[in-house]
Parts: structure tokens; C-alpha cells; sequence
């Protein structure tokens, strides 16, 4: 059997267990795809036909490479003597993909054609705005994505509208929920639509309401893998159970320490109950890493080891000591991202791939002073996720300001016309920018009046007033304050990354006016052009930690690393759950945990946040790596805190 071959002892122990419930511990790089796939093979091996194989992950890309791994193995076992025909493949799929799955073959059942709309969720915030606008609810004083966000994580606790209205009864704002979410859902039916949501919850309602059409399911999947088990909600959790009932081969595979989305629903009490749900389990620890350090591992051990709701395990390896923790305090975020650029610099020189260099941070808008850093280096880089000048919120912004100070400019008057919306039709808009704006009824030429009046207030700050100060005008008078203060997580990092804007315009603060502004806005349609350029080459990458999940780097920096940002401070949160509050431990421990070879930490001592310049203290995550794993680190070459050359002078903060 080849492909037991390169498996360790607790690796092959999974791959060769047959019936009943398996749970499968899996620390960081621990090799649990190989596992899962030597399962897979080893299942057909004892007899069992792939088909009735399932097997469920959490992204497109983690499906997609299972997929391909498990075929090849497949194919390549001498014993099946010939291909396997797509019917007779092991279904691999994600959450969400299975979902499609089922409710297309039973699409009659529920009421729909096979072919139904999905909805994403630009379709759902637009819907929920509607049914806001249907039932007299005012999208100014309630924001459409809070509204969805919430519907979203009802749905996904496996709750419809009838029992989300029983629930929350008389209550003021689940009230006010409730009926937008009866009239949302009447608009998706009008469309013959389901949402993200709705194909979790329809799936789960449709198995439990129908025994008939659950025992077939059972009876095609014999067996079900599920990876990433910890990232599980409510209704997964319902669904995997449902398909696991009747044969209890259910095999889970995951890692209290890395679950990262309890903001989305996520519970790591799935995991750690599982054996209460499955009487009987086989639990295997993988816990030897292929991926990093010795150091690196120690480090990790270290941080996690003081979460309480966690499967006890260490990582280990056969792997070297490693280099020593590189630790840079920083005197601000330009000081900060300097020190990055020169020493990614260093790593190329010696021989690096660049696409083998990561620098992870907490939230999006610290990557502003990153790229400013490397594009002035111009090392290439690549932003997994939105670029800081192409995120919606920023281009918003400047749009004010560019159709402010020219006229003609009509894509921005546009843009900026409608974010937020002003209650300005299609045609009034056409009629007032072809020019017939006279032609308007008298209220929408005032909605268009008061539109323009705004812009020109807008251009005097703009050719009288500091770009900071601009900024800051454009972010209040807009509308786009309120309406992002109003919203839910999304929008609360939105409004972070229109302040870190706020923080980047400063230095044109010192500049004439115009010329600042000028300025401003050529840097920013520059800096997204050059980044376009750089996208297809071997390139840094710079990302959330959270995006990083599943990724491993060479080298990996993570960013500040502060109280208030990592661990971050949350907003309104007078009482957190003990899950909640190690979820930003876990998260350092996934940053940890990408790296290889080296992983280099910083903070600065001083960040300005919203154009304010804040002192800060280091994170209390450095309380608890043992000083013998760090080194302090120096600036490059060249660099001062302030970004000025220091002609080959070094500087000691």
C-alpha cells in the first residue's frame, strides 16, 4: 500500500480506521490533507465504492485541492484497475456546494425550478433595502448590511422567520428585523431566489421534513469527512449530523487552536463535544509539523497553551532549532513599514522568492503604509484582498472630491451620488447629467441642488483647507460616517480604512493646499496602477491574518502587534464570551504557525489613527514568548524613523 508509505504512525492510524466516528486532531502543518486522502484510498481499499464517499471543506480552494489530491490517489491505486467515471468519484465539495447539490434534486419539493437564482450578497443588501423601503423602515436610520448581517447569523443558528418572530417578541430592533426579513423573504420567493443563508437552512429543513429523501442521502454516503470541523455553525453542524445519523462514519477533522471565524457563527464547542455527539470515538492526534522551526513551534506552543477551550496537544517536529524571533519596535506605522521594506529587501538579496515573504496584519487599513513602503522600495507586492486605493470605501471618498473639483467629471459625480443614496432615480440622475436638469419636477431638481451645493462645499475645503481636514469634511458631510457607524463588522472596517486615509493625507498637510490635494489624489491613482502591474510576477504578499489561514511562507512578519489593534479592542462589547475572548490568541497562533523558516514581529509605539497620533503599549501576546526565543531587530540600511536616509547610519530605538 504506497500510498501509507509516507505517513507517520498516528497518520497512518486515521488512514486505516474503517467504521464508526473518528476525530482527528490536526495541529498546524501536520499534514491532515495527505491523512484525509490516504483515507479516502484506504476506504476503497477495504471495499467501499467512492461514491458513497463525501467529503465537505470550507472554500473553494481547499475543496478543489482535495479533490484533485484524493483522484490522483485514487487513479494511481493499481487495485481499481481501470479510471473512475465522474458518478463514481467521491463527492468533494464545500459547505455550501453541497447544499446547491441537494437542493437542485429536490428542487420540486420546495417549490423551485432546478434552475433558481442565487443570490450573493450585493443581490441580498439591495433586496433588504427594498424590503426596508416596502414596509416603511428608513435605510438611514437602520443600515441594509446590519440588517442582512443579522437575518445572515439567524439563518445560520437554523432559525426562519416564524421562529425568529416568536422569539424575539415585542423586543424594538429584532422587531424591526423581523419585518424586513418577512418582507425580504417574499421578495426571494417573488424571484424564485435563494440567498447564501438559505442554502444551509432550506438544505437542513428540507432532510428533516423529508425522511424519505434524508435516507437517500444516508444511504449514498456511507461515509462523510468533514475538514476544518471547528469552523462548523449551527446549521453545518445540523447538517453533518442529519447525514452522519444512520451509519456514524463520521470523520472530523480539525483544530480548536485555529479557529479564527467565531464572528461568523462558528462554535469551538462542535469540536470539543464531538465525542459527546458520537459515543464511541476514535480520537487521533496528529501533532508532528512538516512546515516550521523548532523556535517557531516552541513560540506557538507557548502562546496557545493559555487558552482553556482547546484539545489539549503540542506541536512538535524533526525540523532544526531556527533562527531566533525577529522583534522590531517601531517608533510609528512609516517607521514600522520601512523596516519591512528594508528587511524583505535583505531576504531577496540572499536568495528569497519574493512569493515566499508574507506580511500579515490585524485589519485592512494597516496595509496603506506597507505598500507606500514598498512601492518606494518597488519591491513587488500583491494584496490578497482588495488594494487600499480599490477599496470601495476609499474610492467613494475621493470620488466626492474629484467631481468636486471638476465638473466634467461625471463617473465620480455618479459615484459619489449614490454612496450613500439620496434618493435620486436613474432618470433624474440621466436628465441631470445629460444636461436637461431644468426638465426635472421641481423635488428631484432640489435632491440634484442640494447635491451640487454639497460638492461646492466641498471644493472650497478642498483648495482652502489641509487634505486631512478634507478627508475628515468629505467622511461627515457625505453621510458615509453615519452610515458605516450604523452597520455591522463590515462596515465598522470600512470606516477604519476611510480614517487610515485620513492618517495617510497628513503628510500632504504640509503642502499648499491645491498642491496637497493634487497630490493626494495622483499618488492614489498611481499607486493602484502600479500595483496592477506587479499582480502577475513573483510578489510579497501582504494580507489579514485571517486571510492567511491555510497558507505557509518562508518568512513571515506580523504586523502591529499593539493593545487596542492585535489583540484587537472590540467595539461596544461590554461582556464577551470566554470563546470570544481567545479568539485573537488563536489568531496570533495562526500567524505564527504560517511561517517556515524565520517570523519577524513589530509594533509601533506611536500609529496615527484617524489623522490622531496615538501612544501605544506592545501586546500583551509578548508577556508570553520566552525572551531566549527573541532577537531585537534594527532598522535597514538607510532608513530613520521618519523615513529620512540615514547615508548607512544604523539606529537603535
Amino acid at each position: 500500500m504506497p500510498y501509507l508509505d509516507n505517513l507517520n504512525e498516528r497518520q497512518k492510524k486515521a488512514a486505516e480506521h474503517r467504521n464508526g466516528p473518528l476525530l482527528i486532531v490536526a495541529g498546524a502543518g501536520a499534514g491532515k490533507t495527505k491523512t484525509i486522502a490516504a483515507r479516502i484510498v484506504r476506504l476503497v481499499q477495504n471495499g467501499a465504492a467512492p461514491e458513497n464517499i463525501l467529503a465537505i471543506t470550507f472554500t473553494n480552494k481547499a475543496a478543489k485541492e482535495m479533490r484533485e489530491r484524493v483522484f490522483l490517489a485514487l487513479q494511481s491505486e493499481q487495485s481499481l484497475n481501470r479510471p473512475l467515471t465522474l458518478m463514481e468519484r467521491p463527492f468533494v465539495a464545500t459547505f455550501h456546494a453541497l447544499g446547491v447539490h441537494i437542493l437542485r434534486e429536490n428542487a420540486r419539493t420546495i417549490g423551485l425550478n432546478r434552475h433558481f437564482n442565487i443570490f450573493d450578497r450585493s443581490d441580498s443588501k439591495k433586496s433588504v433595502r427594498q424590503a426596508m423601503e416596502n414596509v416603511g423602515v428608513n435605510p438611514k436610520q437602520f443600515e441594509p448590511g446590519r440588517i442582512l448581517e443579522i437575518i445572515a447569523r439567524e439563518k445560520g443558528n437554523n432559525l426562519i422567520i416564524a421562529e425568529y418572530e416568536q422569539e424575539v417578541g415585542n423586543e424594538y430592533l429584532p422587531g424591526i428585523v423581523a419585518k424586513v426579513w418577512r418582507e425580504y423573504d417574499k421578495i426571494l420567493a417573488t424571484e424564485k431566489a435563494l440567498d447564501f443563508d438559505d442554502l444551509l437552512l432550506r438544505t437542513v429543513r428540507l432532510l428533516k421534513n423529508q425522511p424519505a429523501i434524508l435516507e437517500k442521502y444516508q444511504n449514498n454516503w456511507h461515509y462523510l469527512l468533514i475538514d476544518e470541523y471547528q469552523d462548523t455553525n449551527k446549521i453545518q453542524y445540523e447538517l453533518a449530523k442529519l447525514l452522519a445519523d444512520k451509519n456514524k462514519n463520521i470523520c472530523a477533522v480539525g483544530d480548536t487552536d485555529q479557529l479564527i471565524y467565531g464572528w461568523r457563527g462558528a462554535s469551538v464547542r462542535n469540536l470539543l463535544e464531538f465525542e459527546n455527539d458520537y459515543p464511541n470515538t476514535t480520537v487521533v492526534l496528529l501533532e508532528e509539523n512538516y512546515r516550521s522551526s523548532k523556535r517557531i513551534l516552541a513560540v506557538a506552543n507557548q502562546v496557545i497553551e493559555k487558552n482553556r477551550l482547546r484539545k489539549e496537544k503540542r506541536l512538535f517536529t524533526q525540523k532544526p532549532l531556527g533562527e531566533k524571533i525577529g522583534l522590531y519596535p517601531a517608533y510609528d506605522e512609516t517607521d514600522e513599514a520601512n523596516y519591512i521594506a528594508g528587511k524583505t529587501q535583505s531576504l531577496i538579496a540572499a536568495g528569497a522568492a519574493p512569493e515566499e515573504i508574507a506580511a500579515l496584519y490585524r485589519a485592512n487599513f494597516q496595509s496603506r503604509a506597507i505598500e507606500e513602503a514598498f512601492l518606494n522600495e518597488q519591491i513587488p507586492y500583491q494584496v490578497l484582498g482588495v488594494r487600499f486605493f480599490e477599496r470601495k470605501e476609499i474610492k467613494d471618498i475621493l470620488a466626492y472630491i474629484k467631481a468636486a473639483l471638476n465638473p466634467e467629471n461625471l463617473s465620480d459625480f455618479k459615484r459619489a451620488i449614490e454612496n450613500p443614496r439620496r434618493g435620486v432615480g436613474k432618470v433624474t440622475l440621466a436628465k441631470a447629467l445629460s444636461g436637461m436638469e431644468e426638465k426635472l419636477p421641481a423635488a428631484a431638481r432640489t435632491k440634484i441642488g442640494e447635491f451640487r451645493n454639497l460638492l461646492a462645499q466641498i471644493k472650497k475645503q478642498a483648495l482652502s483647507g489641509k487634505p486631512s481636514e478634507t478627508i475628515k469634511f468629505v467622511l461627515r458631510a457625505s453621510g458615509i460616517e453615519t452610515q458605516l457607524k450604523s452597520g455591522g463588522e463590515d462596515e465598522k472596517e470600512r470606516l477604519e480604512n476611510i480614517r487610515e486615509l485620513a492618517s495617510l493625507a497628513v503628510k500632504y498637510d504640509s503642502l499648499p493646499a491645491e498642491g496637497g490635494i493634487e497630490k493626494l489624489l495622483s499618488d492614489a491613482a498611481l499607486a493602484s496602477d502600479q500595483d496592477e502591474l506587479q499582480e502577475h510576477k513573483p510578489a510579497v504578499k501582504l494580507m489579514t491574518v485571517h486571510a492567511a489561514k491555510g497558507l505557509e511562507f518562508d518568512y513571515v512578519f506580523i504586523t502591529g502587534l499593539e493593545e487596542g489593534l492585535f489583540p484587537h479592542e472590540r467595539l461596544n462589547d461590554k461582556e464577551i464570551s470566554e470563546e470570544e475572548s481567545e479568539e485573537e490568541r488563536r489568531l496570533f497562533y495562526v500567524a505564527l504557525t504560517r511561517a517556515r523558516k524565520k517570523i519577524f514581529l513589530s509594533y509601533a509605539s506611536i500609529r496615527t489613527i484617524f489623522g490622531s497620533r496615538q501612544v501605544n503599549l506592545p501586546s500583551e501576546f509578548f508577556a508570553d514568548i520566552d525572551n531566549g526565543h527573541l532577537e531585537e531587530e534594527y532598522p535597514a540600511q538607510g532608513w530613520s524613523a521618519s523615513g529620512g536616509n540615514l547615508k548607512g547610519k544604523m539606529i537603535y530605538l
